[in-house]
Parts: structure tokens; C-alpha cells; sequence
């Protein structure tokens, strides 16, 4: 492989856009993910980021060996410089087309490189969506990253084990936009509001 199959910078950028707008008064916003205040969600998007980058570069350790569900991330108070930077490096990091092959880890497990990346894209499509409107922004994802999120997740549709990572399926019409039924495939209710 010589060029990667996807390239995460736009997805990556369209994070940073959304973050750099949200204001002090929105973190305590409620976010699709309850458990998950905007505050929390913007430290789940910055922990991430770094796991994935880390996966990307092969660099295992304790950004790659920590399962999300460990504790309930956080941001410390340089998070508006920190975020954009890691997700610079993460999509830096799967420019490579290195990282696309081989075994990875990310969150405790370990999988091929393509999957990593897989997950890498879904959870910046869904969680990208769950930022922007918890914060009242619209949200127009890359679209090649949202194509890749949709089909990762409706691969996994039928996977009885899926639903302890993404919640129940929740219909949607087959002639909804891409974005839809990708939310609707992760377990959330493209209609969602605060």
C-alpha cells in the first residue's frame, strides 16, 4: 500500500471547528451520550485522538492499553490548545501508509491497523455529530470519513455483541440522508436535541 485508503485530516479539521466554538457555558451542555457532558465529551474526543494517533505510529502503551470505559475523561484547563494539536497528530500519524497495516491496539485491544483506523473514523463522525449538537452547531462531516463510519458500522449491524459498544440500533428510513442512518446505526436518534 502506498497511499493510504483515507485520509483523516478533514474529519480531523472538522473537530477542531466544532471545538473551538464552543464557549466556557456550554460544557456543562448534556450531549447525546448522557454520562457525557460536553466537558466530557470534548476529554473522550482528546483521549481518542491520542490512542489512535498512538496506534497509528505503532507506539503502544498507556494511551493504547486503557479501555474507554476506565473512567469518565475529563479537560484540564489547556484543552482548547491540546485538542487541536492531537488531532493534527493523529490524522499526521494514518498518513502513513504504515499504520494501515500490521497489529495495532486502541483501548486495550488489539486489532489489524485497518480496523484501528476504521474505529479511529467512526468515532470521529459520531462523536463530532454528538458535539455539534449539544452545542447548538450544525455539522457537516467529511464526507468520505462519514461514507467510511456508515459502512463500518453497518458491517457490525448484525454482530450480537455490538450493541454493549454502540446501543441498540435505532431505525431509520433507508432513504434518509448518510448521516442518519449512520447515527441511527451507532444507536442514536438523528433528531436528537438537548
Amino acid at each position: 500500500m502506498t497511499v493510504p485508503p483515507l485520509d483523516l485530516g478533514p474529519q480531523t479539521r472538522v473537530i477542531a471547528l466544532l471545538a473551538e466554538r464552543v464557549t466556557d457555558e456550554q460544557l456543562g451542555n448534556t450531549t447525546p451520550c448522557p454520562e457525557y457532558p460536553v466537558r466530557n465529551m470534548l476529554g473522550h474526543l482528546l483521549g481518542l485522538a491520542a490512542a489512535f494517533r498512538d496506534a497509528g505510529r505503532k507506539d503502544l502503551g498507556a494511551t493504547t492499553d486503557t479501555p474507554p470505559t476506565d473512567s469518565v475523561p475529563d479537560i484540564g484547563p489547556d484543552w482548547r490548545e491540546e485538542l487541536p494539536k492531537v488531532l493534527d497528530e493523529l490524522a499526521e500519524a494514518w498518513r502513513d501508509p504504515a499504520a494501515w497495516t500490521g497489529m495495532t491496539r486502541a483501548g486495550g485491544v488489539d486489532l489489524p491497523g485497518e480496523v484501528a483506523a476504521a474505529v479511529a473514523v467512526d468515532e470521529l463522525v459520531v462523536h463530532g455529530w454528538d458535539l455539534a449538537v449539544a452545542t447548538g452547531q450544525p455539522y457537516d462531516p467529511d464526507p468520505a470519513a462519514l461514507r467510511a463510519a456508515h459502512d463500518f458500522l453497518q458491517a457490525s449491524a448484525d454482530d450480537p455483541s455490538r450493541d454493549a459498544i454502540f446501543g441498540p440500533i435505532v431505525p431509520v428510513p433507508e432513504n434518509a440522508p448518510l448521516l442518519d442512518r449512520a447515527l441511527g446505526l451507532s444507536g442514536r436518534k438523528p433528531g436528537w436535541t438537548p
